[in-house]
């Protein structure tokens, strides 16, 4: 019995840690989802800037994968701020999920590309 107790927490504990200091992949219709359900996130296009200027999801701002180091970016002051990222087709956005994630942000969300992104634009 105490090994099934141990067993249990143990697994309990790494799927805790797992999800700590890690970017979360939803879907566009997730992520649509959860931006309806709040208004408390940032939406963050890692695109260019060209990109970003030629066509972007309203209310984001842009934050060029490039530009984004292992220092907090003066744009997303609060580690606890829901983020989420999109670039064009996921590539970027991973990349960027991941260093935000790696700097301490809790709650970054990567929901791949505008390409996939089958609402309104800008």
């Amino acid at each position: 019995m105490k090994k099934i107790v141990l067993i249990g927490l143990l697994i309990l504990l790494s799927a805790c840690s797992a999800s700590e200091g890690k970017a979360m992949k939803i879907t566009a219709e997730q992520a649509k989802q959860k931006m309806e359900e709040s208004s408390n996130f940032v939406l963050v296009d890692v695109r260019t800037v060209e990109e970003y200027n030629d066509a972007r999801i309203p209310g984001a701002i842009n934050i060029p994968n490039e530009t984004i180091t292992n220092v907090k970016p003066q744009e997303l002051p609060d580690l606890d701020q829901t983020i989420f990222i999109y670039c064009r087709s996921g590539n970027r956005s991973a990349q960027a999920a991941a260093k935000l994630a790696a700097i301490g942000y809790t709650k970054v969300y990567d929901f791949g590309g505008i390409i996939d992104w089958p609402y309104e634009t800008q």
